[in-house]
């Protein structure tokens, strides 16, 4: 599997979510998911999570990243393997903003997933 946008990169200002997104064929699998940050004003934070549901109605927490404060690339493992009730992802997040004279967060982000692969070593 390609990499696929759970969120497609937004500029946003206030927290919010995505839309659901269908698992379809990697319901169950492992997935290692990619948060990319972009744009960032100073003393500022967000925090990104990722919601699972079965029907697009009752969503549970289900993996996090660790807040951040800096543009890059941050990954995350989520298995889902014991969770193939779980057909819906989506991506919630929520944004802080201390100190300076800009009053509003400011930030250009996106999450992507791609089907994990794990190579496990025997011992001969």
């Amino acid at each position: 599997m390609l990499a696929e946008f759970l969120l497609p990169e937004i500029v946003a200002r206030a927290d919010g979510s995505s839309a659901a997104i269908a698992l379809e064929g990697i319901r169950g699998k492992s997935l290692l998911l990619t948060l990319g940050i972009t744009r960032i004003l100073e003393q500022e934070s967000l925090d990104v999570s990722i919601w699972g549901s079965a029907d697009e109605e009752n969503w549970r927490l289900i993996g996090a990243f660790p807040q951040k404060f800096y543009c890059g690339t941050y990954s995350l493992c989520l298995d889902l393997s014991h969770r193939p009730e779980i057909a819906f992802l989506q991506v919630q997040w929520r944004m802080g903003r201390w100190g300076c004279a800009e009053p509003e967060p400011l930030f250009g982000f996106y999450v992507s997933a791609e089907e994990a692969h794990v190579h496990v070593a025997g011992m001969a």
